[in-house]
């Protein structure tokens, strides 16, 4: 049986917080996260690299999300 709960969190969250996709965090020169504004940052894309860990962490390993299939 393959499990695939990991695989489809990393997918879900990888499409989520895309750097400009839904926000930009942190946004250039606004104190509000800017939505949609497809301009990529270095720092940007470092954030967002954090949140993705973080929360692929946070939901394989802390919480345990197991999907099985087959």
């Amino acid at each position: 049986m393959a499990d695939w709960g990991p695989v489809l969190i990393a997918v879900l969250f990888f499409v989520l917080l895309t750097p400009g996709l839904l926000c930009q965090i942190p946004g250039s020169g606004r104190g509000v996260p800017e939505f949609h504004s497809m301009r990529t940052s270095g720092v940007a894309i470092f954030v967002h690299t954090l949140l993705f860990f973080g929360f692929c962490a946070i939901f394989m390993v802390a919480v345990g999300v197991h999907l099985y299939a087959g």
